[in-house]
């Protein structure tokens, strides 16, 4: 018979005579104020940087309230197909074209549905988290899920607005915006905790430089904007 038993795994299952975590601490300790991209013991516990905290916290707010003023506006729209949202500003910026299109429903209920419910997780997670809360890796890994599924979605919305609706929806463009943020600085954090495993250099790359990957992508889109609408640009300006 082993003489190990199933006391001595750790969460993810592999075995854990308790020398090896001793000497990764004291490791962890020695590198954390010269590597700030290392976790720190809160967060390799399954806490969050407040900046983390905030962020998730702020961005769910953005997509919630977007989220439900564009269920308002379908609601009317439902009600009186000559409704007029008050977002539809000329033939560049507007709702009613996207509410009207086959995008909008794309798995057979409104988007608005999605955002109605998932950018309150985002809010409660964020607000767990700010008050010191800690995670298990499970449900990071699930957060992280979401948030790839929701920046895929949001990928497929933007193609979907810039080549074939023709249109910026501004409601749609706060969800973007914080969408965006919450996937990248999920990702950073997930792989900086461990929940998600990589190796030193991608979790360096990505903890470093989340805020300029931010910037990048928001600029990459855009960029996509100005040059697939430029005749909608000269129509408004």
């Amino acid at each position: 018979m082993s003489s190990h038993s199933t006391d001595h795994l750790d969460a993810d299952g592999f075995e854990d005579d308790g020398f090896e975590d001793d000497e990764d601490d004291d490791v962890e300790e020695e590198l954390g104020p010269l590597d700030r991209t290392r976790p720190t013991e809160h967060e390799r516990a399954g806490g969050a940087h407040r900046e983390l905290s905030w962020l998730l916290v702020i961005s769910g707010l953005l997509g919630l309230w977007a989220s439900v003023a564009l269920t308002l506006d379908y609601f009317h729209t439902l009600q009186d197909p000559s409704f007029v949202p008050a977002c539809d500003l000329n033939p560049l910026i507007g709702c009613g074209v996207f509410l009207a299109s086959e995008q909008s429903s794309a798995f057979g209920f409104p988007n608005v549905i999605i955002g109605l419910v998932a950018f309150p997780v985002v809010i409660a997670t964020g607000v767990l988290l700010t008050g010191g809360v800690r995670m298990p890796r499970w449900y990071w890994r699930g957060l992280w899920a979401g948030t790839v599924f929701g920046i895929g979605f949001v990928t497929w919305l933007q193609y979907q607005a810039l080549t074939s609706i023709g249109a910026l929806c501004p409601y749609c463009l706060v969800i973007w915006i914080a969408t965006i943020p919450l996937f990248v600085h999920t990702s950073a954090r997930t792989v900086q905790n461990g929940a998600l495993p990589a190796g030193d250099g991608l979790r360096s790359l990505l903890v470093a430089n989340r805020w300029i990957i931010t910037v990048l992508w928001y600029l990459v889109v855009l960029a996509a904007a100005v040059l697939l609408l430029w005749d909608k640009w000269l129509l408004v300006f």
